[in-house]
This record gives structure tokens, C-alpha cells and sequence, in this order.
């Protein structure tokens, strides 16, 4: 038996969210150990839609305790308003089945307003493309060591000298910006507004963690976007602001590196990436549109459309490395239903000669040209298939080449948003 990190192996939006909720039946604890609300998974169980951004995916299952780990920037009015969205829809969400991590850094409204002033002032070509939720300036102020965290609600007396600590560095900052100063009081009032919502499911995560581990439970890990914007293995600087590879899951959620059994990467079978940045195999042309369409390529949160190109093998094999991932769910093949040919990425040209990796510099990922490998397409369709026997032909040879130029083998294959439109070849958990 595994504990079990599923990771975005793209820019995410990979379909994690199906994912996990399909390995979650099998799962006692889903954690949740990095990012904030800036990505999404949309569950659909049983005909009814769950858009999730904050909250581990688990939750939407009846007796399964999801964890908010201590990697994570929690935005606390956004969460109070998803439970709610959840429960309107007949989910049971309470201290029972939900933990956050005392030690948890809080997103404020001046992260939000600071994050949207700086992409807004910023030209063009070096926009980050963030979503403007205040992910960015949180995660600063938690390296910066001046966070507000979820423990400091529950000493309101302790809290000014907090308030002040942060302001010290964010007022001066707004006064060289043009924005106007925030008041402790005010602060101290957005804090404590919603603090008697939170504060009844904090707890020492790592604690609950360690005896669910001991009592052998099946624990899943899920993060937010993907590997290739992981602050420091990504697109820098076009990256998000914390570790997504599979490695933070131990830390973002207090457990040492041997809690970590089986890494499962979750990749489309075509690439899609939202906002700025590189993206080597990216179509600009009717494809590239076609592949949008069919796949519904709108961000979950943020309804932003996300930019489409071909698989970008190059890429995946570079986060099997660096994520150290064992097994790959393959996702969105239908949508390749009915192409004469279908392309793949198989290496890169930089300055007229072969590189098979993405640079780590920022100027070269500019000048990178891809190079492809034409694989005929099918005609039948897979959308809905649940075993292999299901599949045309062309299909299987398109996963199986897939398979050797990513060097990991296909896990699962998911056919379409529905749950049990899955085709399981090993089981993560029983690894």
C-alpha cells in the first residue's frame, strides 16, 4: 500500500481534480499542500457539478477527512464562501471531515490589491499572467516572515503587534506605488470578521498526519497547477509563487519524504497552458482553436481561455524527472478523436542545433523551435471508452508512443469529464 502525490504534469488544468476523485474512493485523507485560490478542479459526480478551488477534492466524499496543509496561502473569505457554496449544494462540510493547518499564511486584501496593481502596471511582454487573488504577495510575506496566520485569529490580544509588523512593510510599499495606506483597524477588522468561521477547524495537521500514517490510512496529496510552474523547476519567471513538483507534498503538509509512496502525473493528451509565458508547441491557428472548443478550455476560477497546442513530449519527460513521477493518468484523449494526424513534440532546436530539454534561460525558451514526430490519427472514438478493448487501434499506438518518449507509463486513461469514463492499468494505491 502507497500514500499517493498526484501532480499536474504541464502548466496544469491537466484534469487533477477527476483524478484524485477517483483514487479518493480509495483514500482515507486527501491533503491539499500547496497554492492558494487561483486554480481550480471541477468535479462531476453523478451529474452534478462541483467547482472546487480551495478545498481539498476529497471533501465532495462522504467519510474521508481532507487537509489543508501548511503549503497552502488561504484566502479565509473565499473559503468561508466556497463551504457554503458546497454545503447550498448538499455537501457536508465541518470540523468532522475538515482540517486546516494551524501554522496556515492568510491571503488579506492588501495581497489582493497589490497583485492586481503590479500585473496591471506591468507592459505586456512582461506580464506573469497571474490571477490577481493575492497568491503572490502572501506567499512574499510568508518568506519575509510577516504573515498573518490562521493561529494569530485565535489571539486577537497578540494580533496589533502582528498587524503592525506587516504594515511596516506593506504601507511604505503603497506609498511608493500611489495607493493609499491601510489602517491596523481595518485589517484587525477583516481578520476578525471571519475568524470564529475558521478557527473551528484549525488543528496540528502534521500530527494528524503522522498518526493517520502510523494507522496505515491511505493518504492522497494533491496540489494546485503544475509542475512547470513550479517557482523554481518552471518557466521562470512565469511561474507561480510556490513548489507544485511532487517533493513539497511532504513539506507543504508536515510529513517527512518517506510519506511519499507513489507520484502519479496527470497530463492531457494534447498541451494547454493559461497566461503568459513560453509554450514551444503552441497553435495559433484553426487546430489550435479546434482543440479549445472540444475540450472546453476555460479556466475553472478564472473562465480565462487557455492557450492550445500539441503534446509537448520534450516537457513531460522533464517533469517525470523532476517530480520524480512513477506513473502518468493521460487525459482528454477524445478530444484527438477524428484528426487525419496527430503531432507530437519530440525534442527542440536551439541555434540550429537538437536540445532535448527545456533551458533554463529565459532568452533561449524564447528561441526554442520543436520538432515533431506525425502519428496517424483514428476515426472511431474514445470518448467514454472504459477499457482498452474500447479503443481504436491508432489510439493505443498514440498512448504507447507517448509512453516511450515521456519514459513513464500510462496508469490511467480518462475518456471524459464523467468519473467512471476511466480506464485503470495500475492502481497508485497498490503500488
Amino acid at each position: 500500500m502507497a500514500n499517493v502525490v498526484v501532480v499536474g504534469a504541464q502548466w496544469g488544468d491537466e484534469g487533477k481534480g477527476k483524478i484524485v476523485d477517483w483514487l479518493s474512493v480509495e483514500a482515507d485523507v486527501v491533503v491539499r499542500f500547496q497554492g492558494g485560490h487561483n486554480a481550480g478542479h471541477t468535479l462531476v459526480i453523478d451529474g452534478a457539478v462541483y467547482k472546487l478551488a480551495l478545498l481539498p477534492s476529497g471533501i465532495v466524499r462522504p467519510n474521508k477527512l481532507s487537509i489543508i496543509g501548511n503549503g497552502v496561502v488561504v484566502d479565509p473569505h473565499h473559503l468561508v464562501g466556497e463551504i457554503r457554496k458546497l454545503r447550498d449544494q448538499g455537501v457536508h462540510v465541518g470540523p468532522d471531515n475538515l482540517k486546516i493547518a494551524d501554522n496556515v499564511p492568510l491571503i488579506l486584501s492588501i495581497h489582493r490589491e497589490l497583485d492586481g496593481h503590479r500585473e496591471e502596471a506591468s507592459s505586456e511582454g512582461v506580464k506573469i499572467g497571474t490571477t490577481k487573488r493575492g497568491i503572490g504577495p502572501a506567499y512574499e510575506d510568508k518568506v519575509g516572515r510577516r504573515a498573518i496566520r490562521l493561529t494569530d485569529l485565535a489571539e486577537p490580544d497578540t494580533l496589533d503587534e502582528k498587524i503592525a509588523r506587516l504594515l511596516a512593510h506593506h504601507n511604505p510599499l503603497r506609498r511608493g506605488l500611489g495607493l493609499p495606506e491601510i489602517s491596523g483597524a481595518a485589517l484587525r477588522e477583516e481578520l476578525l470578521s471571519v475568524a470564529g468561521e475558521l478557527l473551528p477547524y484549525m488543528d496540528a495537521v502534521w500530527d494528524i498526519l503522522a498518526t493517520a500514517r502510523r494507522d496505515r490510512k491511505r493518504i492522497l496529496f494533491e496540489g494546485a497547477q503544475g509542475a512547470l510552474l513550479d517557482v523554481d523547476h518552471g518557466t521562470y519567471p512565469f511561474v507561480t509563487s510556490s513548489n507544485t513538483v511532487a517533493a513539497n507534498a511532504a513539506s507543504g503538509s508536515g510529513m517527512g519524504p518517506r510519506a511519499i509512496g507513489y507520484v502519479l502525473g496527470i497530463a492531457k493528451a494534447y498541451t494547454t497552458r493559461v497566461g503568459g509565458g513560453p509554450f514551444p508547441t503552441e497553435l495559433h491557428d484553426e487546430t489550435g482553436r479546434l482543440i479549445g472548443e472540444r475540450g472546453h478550455e476555460f479556466g475553472t476560477n478564472t473562465g480565462r481561455p487557455r492557450r492550445c497546442g500539441w503534446f509537448d513530449a520534450v516537457l513531460t519527460r522533464q517533469v517525470v524527472k523532476t517530480s520524480g513521477i512513477d506513473g502518468i493518468a493521460l487525459t482528454k484523449l477524445d478530444i484527438l478523436d477524428g484528426f487525419k494526424t496527430i503531432k507530437v513534440c519530440t525534442h527542440y532546436m536551439l541555434d540550429g542545433k537538437p536540445i532535448d530539454r527545456l533551458p533554463a534561460s529565459q532568452s533561449a525558451q524564447a528561441r526554442i523551435q520543436p520538432v515533431y514526430e506525425e502519428i496517424e490519427g483514428w476515426s472511431g472514438t474514445t470518448g467514454g471508452a472504459r477499457s482498452w478493448a474500447d479503443l481504436p487501434a491508432q489510439a493505443i499506438k498514440y498512448v504507447r508512443r507517448i509512453e516511450e518518449l515521456i519514459d513513464a507509463p500510462v496508469a490511467l486513461l480518462s475518456t471524459s469529464p464523467e468519473r467512471d469514463d476511466t480506464i485503470l492499468v495500475h492502481n497508485p494505491f497498490q503500488d
